[in-house]
């Protein structure tokens, strides 16, 4: 297999999806450039890592810095460490558009952002309303290829504690089996799996709209796998 010289744009390292996808990327040999954006440098270091701090709210600054083949959006929060749902909105919403809009402007050919899965823009819910509405913005942009990744509940290592998701987790191994079928979508799903399935997707050479509910997360998190043990991936 030839090694692409692509260069990957990610946001949101430091978080649960985005610090697998960081190390997934650094030893891909589709990238010969992996620079991340954020509001610090992360303690880490590589010789094809390029660490950028910025202001979200002035990312417009730094607009020829993003420029970038393909381009991961992990960005993401809760409405208790936001402190507000406006503050929540900015970080779920705003902040991926805009990135979503500059990088366009920069040139990149692919956009794969985590969403969540029940997003709708039409929703009651305020989180899933949120998310829905991102959908809806980025799918106007114009990408030749956006790749949407709504995952369920995730699993990994959380840097906060999250009770609700920490016993979802423990209780996963009970209920999961129980869901098949049509509700296979809803079964809890590593972080591991999700960064996988995103880098993946990105070397997938198709241009338009795809949307990856958990299930669909999974099954191309396990083509990878495959496609390494044959030495096509």
């Amino acid at each position: 297999m030839e090694h692409a010289t692509k260069t990957a744009l990610l946001a949101g390292a430091s978080g649960l999806v985005g610090n697998e996808l960081l190390h997934i990327l650094l030893e891909s040999p589709h990238y010969d450039s992996v620079k991340i954006i954020g509001r610090r440098h992360l303690d880490i270091m590589h010789p094809k890592l390029e660490q950028i701090v910025v202001d979200f709210d002035r990312l417009e600054n730094c607009r020829e810095l993003l420029a970038a083949d393909d381009v991961f959006c992990c960005l993401g929060t809760t409405i208790k460490a936001a402190g507000s749902q406006q503050a929540f909105r900015k970080v779920d919403f705003e902040y991926p558009a805009k990135l979503a809009a500059l990088a366009k402007e920069q040139g990149a050919q692919k956009f794969l952002v985590i969403s969540a899965l029940g997003a709708d823009s039409k929703s009651k819910v305020f989180y899933s309303r949120t998310k829905g509405q991102l959908e809806d913005a980025l799918k106007k942009n114009g990408f030749p290829a956006l790749h949407i990744f709504q995952p369920s509940l995730l699993l990994g290592d959380r840097k906060e504690f999250r009770l609700g998701e920490k016993a979802a987790a423990l209780l996963s191994p009970l209920f999961s089996p129980l869901l098949i079928g049509p509700l296979q979508k809803y079964k809890p799903i590593s972080a591991r799996r999700v960064a996988v399935a995103m880098h993946h997707a990105a070397q997938d050479l198709s241009i338009g709209i795809y949307t990856h509910p958990s299930n669909r997360i999974v099954e191309l998190s396990r083509r990878h796998q495959i496609e390494q043990k044959n030495g096509t991936g």
